[in-house]
């Protein structure tokens, strides 16, 4: 009976279901179908069976299926970029139980568009004690992990490198000396070119939709005597990424400075970077416009968790079927009326 509903509840989510009604629903259209190869001695469950038994399944348990699922599928590559970034699921507060929403951070591996795991982020901590947990979970051998300013953690450096990566980490003033030891460093440069500290440049420029954007990212090796480096595991390089943007005749410009175990090579640098950003389209947005995650109104107990792991699971599945040259919901539409179609998807 679990495995039926298990088996449902993937299938209907990759076939556009958006909650337990659309999965019952889902399994009641294709009973038939599914009847072929799943027992179904009670028919199929109701919404709220489906509800309750998602509610109780332990995540970590599910986690674990899914990252099984996902070796099986994948192989990542020396040099793919594994974004760590977390994403809060809006409607997932209960105000009656007084749980907030709750924030998931998430592994993306750049290449092979699939999310490699997630850990729900405790409701009184942060990102800081997830991505450690996340990352004990991730074959990190040969890859380079990015994580924005709040990850950029000793300990979280110092476990990216144990377990045979590399690490591109975003500075802000929440590392107080090493961010100004990094500034000045840059700033000590003379403006044109910089010339003085011979660093390696990389500029890329962008166009498109009346947007005109200009990247420009100058990287530094030699950081052994900056402050506090000693206690950052492999620190090898630091970098500067200038951003300036145009759209529709405004200006705008912004400058980020990051840490890095990797050689001082920008081009490389640069390109893991804009990596790291460019999950907010093929993960989070997709999330958000595909799947209607922050419209989700699912809350109970384990429910909301085991949920967003369902649209992790459509979502990579239906990324790695190349043949329908479709975008992720029109692929959902397809899966949905199509069996041959579905079975693709499963198959990868």
């Amino acid at each position: 009976m679990l495995i039926d509903i298990l088996t449902i509840a993937i299938l209907a989510v990759i076939c556009g279901a958006d909650g337990w009604v659309g999965i019952e629903t889902y399994g009641k259209a294709k009973y038939d179908w599914l009847k072929t190869f799943l027992a179904l001695p009670q028919g199929i469950p109701s919404h709220d069976t489906f509800g309750r038994v998602f509610a109780r399944l332990d995540p970590e348990q599910l986690q674990q299926c899914f990252l099984r699922w996902v070796r099986s599928i994948s192989r990542l590559t020396a040099g793919e970029v594994i974004a760590i970034d977390g994403k809060t699921v809006r409607r997932s507060y209960d105000q009656g139980q007084g749980k907030g929403a709750i924030h998931m951070v998430s592994a993306w591996a750049s290449q092979n568009r699939l999310v490699l795991g997630q850990r729900k982020v405790d409701e009184k901590s942060n990102e800081i004690t997830a991505i450690p947990e996340l990352l004990k979970v991730l074959d990190l051998h040969g890859c380079i992990v990015t994580i924005d300013a709040m990850g950029t953690q000793k300990t979280i450096a110092e476990q990216i490198v144990q377990q045979g990566g590399d690490y591109v980490l975003a500075l802000k003033g929440n590392q107080g000396n090493l961010f100004e030891a990094v500034q000045q460093r840059f700033e000590a440069a003379p403006a044109q070119d910089y010339q003085a500290l011979e660093p390696d440049v990389d500029e890329t420029t962008e166009t498109g939709h009346g947007r005109l954007e200009t990247r420009r990212c100058w990287c530094l090796g030699g950081v052994a005597d900056l402050i506090d480096a000693e206690q950052w595991t492999h620190l090898t390089s630091i970098a500067k990424v200038e951003s300036q943007r145009t759209i529709d005749g405004q200006t705008s410009a912004e400058v980020r400075y990051y840490i890095s175990s990797l050689a001082p090579d920008a081009e490389r640098l640069a390109s893991s970077i804009r990596t790291h950003w460019s999950v907010e389209n093929p993960l989070h947005w997709v999330l958000d416009v595909a799947f209607q995650e922050d419209d989700c109104r699912i809350r109970t107990d384990h429910a909301p968790e085991n949920f967003t792991l369902l649209r992790h699971l459509a979502l990579s599945a239906l990324n790695q079927e190349k043949t329908a040259k479709l975008g992720i919901k029109n692929k959902r539409l397809r899966a949905g009326w199509d069996d041959d179609y579905l079975l693709k998807v499963l198959t990868g």
